[in-house]
């Protein structure tokens, strides 16, 4: 069955739609993937908590992300992404209000977990969703938009939260954020997204909608969709955690290696700007080879040890900038809004999962190989998915060539 046309009380508010998920997913990811980067290590101190376990919780509560997530996927398809965002904020609230007070390590991890479900029902997979669930195939300029906003929360929240943190100490930084999610975010998801007409349930022993691809179903697109996300994930997520260290072991200074660093953040802002302005003009599958090549050269260079560390990173930050826009458009172009928002529940448990493992995997390869053995494997990961998305756009043509010849 496929989704009726937006109504145009939704269309007159694409831009307070836009606006406000941009908003409330800055403060998200910074309250929630982004925190421990910045509070970790004055938790620990404060409490003798090892600094593992500390960073442990946002593993855990990526695990608990990615298991939901088909859960998530399946109830936006169905009634729309209102109820499932506000559901986000609060748990996310709730989970900060839950870091602040813990007596315990015990404690501390399983607030991480009720965050984990917020971060399953409230970061981008379910915002993509929601947007694919309310406009469409006209969703793909508002999920570019989205990402644009997205792309800032780790230069806008790690200043805020390291000032909090000497303001307030890291548990007042918690009642902050959780202040926030609680009595900005979560009631700007109720007025500003408008509710929606469930879709019906499928009937017992009646086979729900396959996605489409040209009116014919092909898993085989879809198991390899989902693997070059999942590599994606895994290669951001690692260098996400361990790039200031990777470069520190190169004989860089800290303060070098941070300011180097930083670069990611405005490469992937200018990447999406670009792509906002020429998606028009191609398919949503070049925005996916830009990216898996873009992070490839980046990664590479790295490991080469080229004396160029500022481009590498550039290029490093402008893929994994395109990638996150790719993530939300490819299967929309691909697939058709119908069944858009299961599907990208689907997708995520795999990605979630493996961001969940990869930055204890990369810790594991630091301490066994240093940051050149780290390197190399992020590069052969990065090749691999070059090889992956080279693989799923001769599917694509494969199929088509099929279907016309068919016809």
């Amino acid at each position: 069955m496929s989704l009726s046309p937006p109504s145009p009380a939704i269309l007159r508010s694409r831009g307070a739609i836009i606006t406000a998920l941009g908003l409330t997913q800055i403060m998200a990811w910074g309250s929630s993937y982004y925190l421990p980067a910045v509070i970790a290590p004055a938790v620990s101190s404060d409490t003798g908590w090892p600094l593992a376990w500390v960073v442990g919780g946002l593993s855990l509560g990526l695990l608990v992300a990615g298991l939901i997530s088909p859960r998530v996927g399946s109830s936006i398809e169905r009634h729309g992404g209102r109820n499932v965002l506000a559901f986000s904020a609060g748990c996310i609230g709730v989970g900060q209000v839950g870091l602040a007070v813990a007596p315990n390590l015990a404690a501390y991890i399983a607030a991480w977990l009720v965050i984990g479900l917020g971060m399953g029902a409230g970061l981008y997979d379910a915002a993509f969703a929601t947007l694919g669930r309310h406009y469409g195939h006209g969703a793909r300029s508002a999920i570019t938009m989205l990402t644009l906003f997205g792309g800032l929360a780790s230069t806008i929240c790690w200043p805020i939260s390291a000032l909090l943190l000497g303001e307030v100490g890291w548990r007042g930084t918690c009642l902050v954020y959780a202040a926030f999610q609680l009595a900005i975010a979560l009631p700007l998801y109720l007025v500003i997204l408008p509710r929606e007409a469930p879709q019906p349930a499928v009937k017992p022993g009646v086979k729900e909608a396959a996605p489409i691809l040209d009116n014919e179903a092909d898993p085989s697109i879809i198991v390899v969709l989902a693997a070059t996300l999942t590599l994606a994930a895994v290669i951001s997520s690692t260098l996400s955690v361990h790039l200031l260290t990777i470069l520190q072991g190169s004989g860089m200074a800290l303060a070098a290696a941070v300011g180097l660093g930083v670069l990611v953040g405005p490469s992937q802002v200018a990447a999406r700007a670009i792509e906002m302005m020429i998606a028009r003009y191609h398919h949503p599958i070049f925005t996916k080879f830009a990216s898996v090549t873009f992070v490839a050269i980046g990664v590479s260079a790295l490991w080469a040890g080229m004396p160029i560390i500022p481009l590498a990173l550039g290029f490093y930050g402008a893929g994994i900038g395109l990638e996150s826009i790719a993530r939300g458009t490819l299967p929309l172009a691909l697939f058709g809004s119908n069944g858009y928002a299961r599907l990208m529940g689907r997708l995520a448990m795999p990605s979630l999962i493996a961001q969940a493992a990869a930055p204890s995997a990369g810790a594991l390869l630091l301490e066994r190989f240093g940051p050149h053995g780290t390197l190399a494997a992020l590069s052969g990961l990065a090749l691999a998915n070059v090889i992956l998305a080279c693989g799923l756009g001769w599917r694509m043509l494969r199929r088509r060539q099929s279907q016309v010849q068919t016809r």
